[in-house]
C-alpha cells in the first residue's frame, strides 16, 4: 500500500469510529476525539493529493472538533 491510501484509510478507521461512539451515547470526549484524529488523517492526505475541496471540508471540521472538545472539558 502507498502513504496516501494508509493515511486515507486511517482516516476512514477513525470517522467511522467516532460513528459508532455516536451511535453508543453518552461518549464524549472519547467520539469527538476520534473524529479529530480522522479529521486529521484526511486533511493530512487531501493535502497531499491536492484535493483542494477535500481540504477545506476537513480545515471547517477541524474547528467544528476544536470546539466540541473545548464544550466536553
Amino acid at each position: 500500500m502507498r502513504t496516501n491510501d494508509v493515511i486515507q484509510w486511517t482516516g476512514v478507521f477513525f470517522i467511522i469510529l467516532g460513528h459508532i461512539l455516536n451511535a453508543m451515547g453518552n461518549m464524549d470526549p472519547y467520539n469527538i476525539i476520534a473524529f479529530s484524529f480522522g479529521t486529521v488523517f484526511f486533511l493530512t492526505w487531501a493535502y497531499r493529493v491536492r484535493n483542494n475541496a477535500q481540504v477545506v471540508v476537513n480545515v471547517v471540521s477541524a474547528g467544528i472538533c476544536m470546539l466540541g472538545l473545548y464544550r466536553a472539558f
